[in-house]
């Protein structure tokens, strides 16, 4: 029994100890705002905590030890800050434009402090200095302004990674960024990414490469897209966490890209898998099986909606139900939702309704565009930290369902078109 109170008591303080804060000073214009942190793996973004606001200071408390990037989201700005967190605390300060958009950030924690210099000399790496090389061709190198041009060169190549020995996790970050880089792709080749992702230490997850380096290793792997992906999954081992998160990112891939012979096999794989399945594959599985044909749509409860008599989607009564995702923001909403409205007197004659689910982050947005069209829509006013996404496995805006009478999913359009094409409907 002893024994077991001093263990207990050394948990006690690792969390206690482990626990930091992140602290933003807001413009007043926030301070009544909903404000969010999140955390990553891979992709997804898992909500860490909800800002407590006073004097117009907002403060989030992490309880848990957290490294890697994190996301703070205003929502009421609609905008979003990226830091890194080595399980320390964090400080910064935001200003706000005219529309009332973050126009400047400034951290005051050595971290982001040193993480925002490496971002702003690596921006003029890229948009700078290949033009300045350019320039001083035209001088001779008797002039000065070769000379200062040769020293803001020379200042702007350097590589800033002699400063980041303190910081484990920025240095990993910028050391494997080429496997983000489109432009250096071309120098890698399947087997590098697969060592990479394979061999990589604990930051992988967390550090937001993981997507973007996925993208650009089947890019590589185009001649043998599925021999290296098989290649990937045994280099990385389905049994683990993450074997399983590398497959639910590419499943998501597939799925954005409309790859759906090869969304089909790798979901049938992580179905199939007789071992623990961790948060994220669960997730990616689930929400595949409800939207696959003949699944009962899931319900959802209105929370602001337009238009609409009943309380959720299932009082709407219809023979058909079109759901069609969307966002006030998205263009190609904006080209295809106007040839719903054409044809929306003769849907409702053939007693077919539709519900539109917004991915809006600001409410009075969506309600101005909403209000354009008859039918029911609804919001959560959270962007794309909605729970539609989750739910409903929406990774684009359009996406389309049509349900039947008992709510099932019938068909599975891609465009409005193939919506209107399906129900017969010119």
């Amino acid at each position: 029994m002893k024994r077991i109170l001093v263990t207990g008591g050394f948990f006690l303080s690792v969390n206690i100890f482990a626990q930091f804060n992140v602290k933003v000073a807001i413009p007043a214009y926030l301070a009544d705002s909903d404000l969010y942190l999140y955390s990553f793996n891979g992709s997804k973004e898992i909500l860490q905590s909800k800002a407590k606001i006073s004097n117009n200071v907002a403060t989030f408390k992490i309880d848990k030890p957290y490294t890697g990037m994190m996301r703070a989201f205003f929502k009421k700005s609609s905008s979003s800050v990226n830091m890194v967190s080595e399980n320390k605390d964090i400080n910064f300060k935001i200003n706000l434009d005219s529309k009332n958009k973050i126009s400047n950030v400034v951290f005051e924690d050595p971290t982001n402090k040193l993480f925002s210099t490496q971002i702003d000399l690596q921006k003029k790496q890229e948009l700078i200095l290949p033009a300045l090389i350019q320039i001083k061709d035209y001088y001779s190198t008797s002039d000065s302004f070769y000379k200062a041009l040769d020293s803001e060169i020379n200042s702007l190549s350097k590589s800033e990674s002699a400063l980041d020995d303190s910081h484990p996790f920025l240095s990993f970050y910028n050391r494997n960024q080429k496997f983000t880089q489109q432009e250096k792709v071309a120098e890698l080749k399947s087997e590098d990414f697969i060592n990479f992702f394979s061999k990589s230490g604990e930051y992988l997850e967390t550090s937001t490469i993981l997507k973007p380096a996925l993208i650009n290793f089947l890019n590589v792997s185009k001649t043998n897209v599925e021999g290296n992906v098989d290649k990937l999954l045994e280099a990385v081992n389905l049994e683990t966490p993450r074997g399983q998160t590398i497959l639910s990112e590419l499943i998501e891939i597939f799925t954005t890209y409309n790859m759906d012979k090869l969304k089909d096999k790798y979901l049938t794989l992580a179905t199939n898998l007789k071992c623990t399945i961790n948060d994220r594959l669960a997730s990616t599985i689930q929400s595949n099986k409800n939207t696959e044909i003949g699944a009962k749509f899931p319900n959802s409860v209105f929370v602001n909606p337009i238009h609409a008599k009943g309380k959720s989607l299932y009082d709407v009564k219809a023979s058909k139900k079109i759901v069609v995702f969307w966002s006030s923001t998205c263009s190609h909403c904006e080209a295809e939702l106007p040839k719903l409205l054409e044809k929306y007197d003769k849907l409702k004659s053939q007693n077919i309704e539709i519900v539109g689910f917004s991915l809006d982050n600001n409410l009075d947005e969506f309600r101005g565009k909403a209000n354009l069209y008859p039918w029911i829509n609804d919001s959560e006013g959270k962007g794309w930290y909605s729970t539609y996404g989750d739910t409903y496995n929406i990774v684009a805006t359009p996406t389309y369902f049509v349900l039947d009478a008992d709510n099932k999913i019938i068909s599975k359009p891609n465009h409005v078109g193939d919506v209107l094409d399906y129900l017969k409907v010119n």
